[in-house]
C-alpha cells in the first residue's frame, strides 16, 4: 500500500470492504453522502434478510467502496468527468484514445477499491 499524503481527501486511506468502515471514510471525505450510504444500506440489509442472501450487502459495499475510492482523488474523479464528457462528442478518431484513459483511470479506481479482475495486470 502506498504511503499517504499528510492532508487532503487522500489522507484518509482506503479503507476495507466493510460497511462500517467505508461509512467511517465517507463520513470524513463526503459528509454529505451519509444520508445516501445509511438509505442503502438500511435497504440492503432488509433486501438481504428477505432473500436470505448476502448478495445485496456484497453489491453495497462494492459500490460505495469504488465510491470512496473516487472521494479520496476529487482531481482524477474530475478528470474521469472530463473524459466521459468527452467521449460524448469525440470523432471516430479521438474516441480510442479518450475510452483508454477512462479505462485507464476506472482500473486504478477498481484497483484501489480492492477489486480487480483476470487479465487486467497492467
Amino acid at each position: 500500500m502506498s504511503t499517504a499524503p499528510e492532508s487532503g481527501p487522500e489522507a484518509v486511506p482506503q479503507p476495507a470492504a466493510r460497511p462500517e468502515d467505508l461509512r467511517a471514510a465517507l463520513a470524513r471525505l463526503a459528509p454529505s453522502r451519509l444520508p445516501e450510504f445509511d438509505a442503502e444500506r438500511a435497504a440492503a440489509v432488509a433486501q438481504a434478510r428477505a432473500e436470505v442472501s448476502p448478495a445485496p450487502l456484497h453489491r453495497l459495499v462494492s459500490y460505495w467502496a469504488v465510491e470512496v475510492a473516487h472521494a479520496r482523488n476529487p482531481e482524477r474523479l474530475s478528470r474521469l468527468r472530463d473524459l466521459e464528457h468527452r467521449a460524448q462528442s469525440a470523432d471516430d478518431a479521438d474516441l480510442p484514445g479518450v475510452l483508454s484513459q477512462i479505462r485507464a483511470i476506472l482500473l486504478e479506481v477498481h484497483a484501489e477499491a480492492g477489486f480487480t479482475r483476470q487479465g487486467d495486470n497492467r
